[in-house]
């Protein structure tokens, strides 16, 4: 486990939530911002921070609306260490 990547995961509700969210299943931006009540500019700024640290990923990113994120395998394993 990487632990200061882990520190900044933790240190944020915003990116601990998103991270699990879409450690369950490939998510868009909005059903994050619903499922967790946050504005969607802010699920959109955590998720672009996530993707610059290599724990998330966009698979759809050709489409305009509806683009689906997943974590990636730093992501899971991320994941994994959080539900320890």
């Amino acid at each position: 486990m990487d632990v200061d990547e882990y520190a900044w995961i933790k240190a944020s509700n915003y990116r601990e939530n998103i991270l699990v969210a879409i450690g369950e299943k490939p998510r868009t931006p909005k059903e994050l911002a619903e499922m967790n009540e946050y504005y969607l500019s802010h699920v959109s700024n955590v998720l672009s921070d996530l993707n610059d640290h290599g724990l998330a990923e966009c698979i759809t990113p050709d489409r305009n609306k509806g683009r689906l994120w997943q974590v990636t395998q730093k992501g899971e394993e991320m994941v994994e260490d959080i539900h320890r």
